[in-house]
Order: structure tokens, then C-alpha cells, then sequence
């Protein structure tokens, strides 16, 4: 059974990435951040742990680049 506790809407995820409601809508139709849809209202909801992950992806990519750029 899924905890709606644990999903955030649009707005509260975008302000956890840091971007705006838009640019996560688009990332999340690319297939970069998964997406449910709260079944009731049709609403985009995204899991916490689904954003932790993208963020640990952008950190480890954004490393590999200044490593890149170091050498």
C-alpha cells in the first residue's frame, strides 16, 4: 500500500530541487524524475526518495565534470 505521506506535490518538490514547477514538470516528462499521479485528482506527485535520488545523480555527474575540467 502506497503512503501519500510519502509523495510531494509540484510545488513543494520543485522548491526541494530548486528549480521551478515547470523545468521539473518538463524533467519529469523527459523521464528524468519519476512521476505518479495522486489517483483522485490526477495531480503529478513525486516520492522523496525518487528526488534524493535525482539530486545525488546531479551531484555525482556535476563531480565527474570539475574532475574533467581539472585535469
Amino acid at each position: 500500500m502506497t503512503n501519500l505521506s510519502d509523495y510531494v506535490q509540484t510545488a513543494e518538490a520543485a522548491e526541494i530541487l530548486g528549480v521551478s514547477q515547470n523545468t521539473l514538470r518538463a524533467r519529469s516528462e523527459a523521464g528524468k524524475i519519476p512521476v505518479r499521479r495522486n489517483p483522485a485528482n490526477g495531480y503529478r506527485l513525486f516520492a522523496g526518495k525518487d528526488l534524493e535520488a535525482f539530486l545525488n545523480s546531479v551531484e555525482k555527474s556535476m563531480k565527474s565534470q570539475r574532475r574533467a575540467k581539472s585535469r
